[in-house]
């Protein structure tokens, strides 16, 4: 990884000005260098090269075991936390580099968020809770939890189904809306960039169509990047895509990217036209 210079390391500030959540004018965006990956002597991604755009949403596509969503642990330093794991290239949020050594990873993921393909609420805690639990867990003090909770849920579009019972448990909700509460708590720290690994695999139709709706509300105000396997989401959601593919023995790397229009109607390689049109992966 490259060392910051002086202007990189003013951008990539990752404090909180009397431990409050940073509002900024616009979101910032990311960029991989050359990214490769490994699992102990295993290569799972191969010199990735990829902007995504601040304030809009990049589809990661292409079949499994192509290494999507080890990219996407990537690129907020969770691939790092297993054991044999190890990394090449370059990471940008804006102009630093958050693998640089004097950038702690705790810091990182309080502008990269990440919500899962299952959602993982925490049981035991109300929806109230659950929220602010994304400040305690990012180490915010000093402001007004209410107010917090209340705009987080409104930006995940979750505050007129729960305003009235946010001392309910969270793990009571459906599944759409315990996936929009995980998103909620995710932005409760008004991160740069939120990360979605297949975040709808695993919900019906109708909250799929809701969390698509919620990606759509936020896209202007974070930089989204959604890993998923639906093809017909990918060009529903998103303005920008990513095409990998791995081989027999091959590492995983981009094919074609692009924006999504030119993906789903003109990619490049007929590689890509293959997969968007369903007919491998």
């Amino acid at each position: 990884m490259s060392a910051l210079n002086e202007t990189a390391s003013l951008d990539l500030d990752l404090t909180r000005e009397a431990g409050a959540p940073v509002r900024r004018d616009s979101p910032a965006g990311l960029e991989t260098r050359a990214v490769s990956a490994w699992f102990g002597d295993h290569k799972v991604l191969d010199r990735v090269s990829l902007t995504m755009a601040p304030g809009s949403v990049t589809a990661l596509i292409g079949p499994s075991g192509c290494g999507k969503s080890t990219y996407l642990r990537i690129l907020n330093r969770m691939h790092e936390m297993v054991r044999g794991a190890a990394l090449a290239g370059e990471v940008l949020l804006g102009e630093g580099d958050i693998y640089d050594p004097g950038v702690r990873p705790a810091e990182v993921r309080k502008r990269i968020g990440m919500v899962f393909q299952k959602p993982n609420p925490f049981p035991a805690m109300t929806i109230y809770e659950n929220v602010a639990s994304g400040l305690k867990l990012a180490g915010i003090k000093g402001v007004d939890k209410n107010e917090v909770v209340e705009n987080s849920l409104k930006r995940a579009g979750l505050w007129n189904e729960v305003q009235r019972r946010l001392r309910t448990p969270g793990g009571a909700l459906s599944g759409g809306q315990q996936q929009r509460l995980c998103i909620a708590r995710s932005l409760a720290v008004s991160p740069d960039v939120l990360l979605m690994d297949e975040p709808c695999s695993a919900l019906d139709p109708t909250s799929t169509r809701r969390i698509e709706e919620t990606i759509g509300e936020l896209a202007e105000q974070v930089t989204i990047v959604i890993v998923t396997h639906n093809m017909q989401q990918a060009a529903r959601v998103s303005q920008h895509c990513a095409f990998f593919l791995a081989g027999e023995d091959q590492p995983g790397r981009i094919v074609e990217s692009g924006p999504t229009t030119q993906i789903f109607e003109a990619p490049a390689d007929p590689r890509t036209a293959d997969y968007v049109h369903g007919h491998f992966g």
